[in-house]
């Protein structure tokens, strides 16, 4: 393989892998989160900030951690056969499906940067009673999809390279 695809591979995969271990950390923001809203309806006036910035932080933790998912190999497959195939025929056929995965993920991309401009250009905030902007949580959206279709192409670089008979 040439040399700039495979750093590609290497450097898209570190950030990949470094992003969703800072990820995994949300969950924890995100049970603060919550207690504070336990704590501040049990003693207090209850928060109007808080389910919604619970979903937020939800978004995040799960939309950031998506291409940490796909480099642990965590994401689920239907194994009937794929299993009992040699590496060489996963690669051909997982060369194949990847398209769908990359036009997927293109599609959403495309549309979540159309929303988050239109966030920007009319300062688009929730119909709650918090009616926080939308724009920050439409960037992370954006960026966690952005992230899952670069590890998507390097899933497609490495099974090229699967099948000619080299390793990345």
């Amino acid at each position: 393989m040439p040399r700039f695809l495979v750093m590609f591979v290497r450097i898209t995969e570190a950030v990949n892998y470094r992003v969703g271990r800072i990820a995994m950390y949300l969950i924890f923001v995100l049970a603060a989160v919550l207690m504070w809203s336990v704590i501040s309806k049990a003693f207090f006036r209850p928060a109007l900030w808080t389910q919604e910035m619970a979903q937020f932080t939800m978004v995040g933790y799960f939309v950031l951690g998506g291409a940490y998912s796909l480099i642990l190999g965590a994401n689920v497959r239907m194994d009937l056969l794929y299993g009992r195939w040699s590496p060489k025929t996963q690669a051909a056929v997982d060369i194949v499906t990847i398209f769908a995965l990359i036009f997927f993920l293109a599609t959403i991309l495309w549309g979540g940067i159309e929303s988050t401009a239109y966030a920007f250009e009319v300062g688009e905030r929730s119909r709650t009673v918090w009616r926080p902007y939308m724009a920050p949580i439409k960037i992370v959206i954006c960026t966690g999809v952005f992230l899952m279709l670069l590890q998507s192409v390097c899933f497609l670089i490495r099974d090229i390279a699967t099948l000619r008979g080299e390793r990345i």
